[in-house]
């Protein structure tokens, strides 16, 4: 068998069909998918047929797959940790009630990068629904290497360089999470560029979206409405899609060159189960480590859900 790829825009997104990726595959196939991804940053599989075990088997073409945070008073509802929760439920299977809780999940429904707020960066991230709202809860993606390079000269000469500052506590802030800016200051940030080459495609791509805080040597607010500007840059119509999901339905994309947000639905009505495995940029480690669950235990948190206890502040400005 051989791919199948339907385009959806010129150069980003595609529908990806005529595989069996519940099934090993080939080396020869294997590479056709990793090309595919590369070339349109998002791929969308229908039907795939994929459960907890064969999702994350087939999330290994694409390298090492990063585990999902041991924080204190939140029982994991999977057997795997391999699996990131993109759902509404807890522990149980029950629609989440906690306020707070919604509210940290309510940051992925503004444009964001998986994980830029580590230093160790995320490559794909492939999401398979096991159950969707009969309306609503699409997931929208937009193309930060086309909306580069049609960036004006001015602008491309004038962000050539510079680093932004990411941190998962600004966009649950942003996102109405009750957090101050010294809070937010106290807890981990990572240093990204804010254009990189992608190397897949060879293409240079922005790198930004709501994790993205200030920018280096800039006085906050100008930092601040300079990403705001690259954002709407970004994500103006010719350069975004969405997609709506069907229990098997799965799509991968890729965090260095694409930004996502989830879309608005009724998430005290409806359940909505997601579950996404994460590829980390470049090579596995060399020994076994567990850098998301080091990342909340250094925002002091305590309770997923609860606000974070201070901790010594080690992720100001600088």
């Amino acid at each position: 068998m051989s791919l199948t790829i339907a385009p959806i825009l010129p150069s980003f997104g595609a529908e990806v069909s005529g595989v069996d990726i519940a099934k090993p595959l080939d080396e020869r196939t294997r590479s056709a998918i990793i090309d595919a991804q590369n070339k349109y940053g998002v791929t969308v599989w229908r039907k795939t047929g994929l459960d907890d075990e064969t999702h994350i088997a087939f999330s290994r073409i694409f390298g090492h797959i990063e585990l999902a945070p041991r924080i204190a008073g939140r029982p994991y509802r999977h057997a795997h940790r391999e699996l990131f929760d993109a759902s509404n439920l807890d522990a149980e299977g029950r629609i989440i009630q906690d306020e707070l809780v919604r509210l940290h999940k309510r940051g992925d429904r503004l444009w964001h990068t998986d994980s830029s707020f580590m230093e160790m960066r995320s490559a794909q991230s492939l999401l398979l629904c096991h159950e969707a709202p009969p309306e609503g809860g699409e997931t929208w993606f937009a193309d930060t290497r086309t909306a580069y390079e049609d960036l004006p000269q001015a602008m491309k000469d004038r962000i050539e360089g510079l680093e932004a500052r990411h941190s998962l506590w600004w966009s649950r802030s942003r996102a109405g999470f009750p957090l101050s800016e010294e809070e937010i200051d106290a807890r981990p940030h990572a240093r990204h560029p804010l254009v990189h080459i992608h190397r897949g495609s060879g293409r240079k791509a922005l790198y930004i979206a709501a994790h993205a805080r200030d920018i280096i040597g800039m006085p906050r607010e100008e930092g601040r409405a300079l990403l705001r500007e690259l954002i709407e840059f970004a994500t103006q119509p010719k350069y975004v899609f969405s997609v709506t999901y069907e229990p098997g339905d799965m799509v991968i994309w890729d965090n260095l060159c694409s930004m996502h947000r989830g879309g608005e639905f009724d998430d005290l009505r409806y359940r909505r189960d997601m579950r996404r495995t994460t590829i980390r940029e470049g090579a596995a480690p060399e020994r076994p480590d567990d850098p998301f669950t080091e990342l909340f235990a250094a925002s002091g948190v305590t309770a997923f859900g609860g606000r974070p206890a201070a901790p010594a502040r080690n992720g100001g400005p600088r």
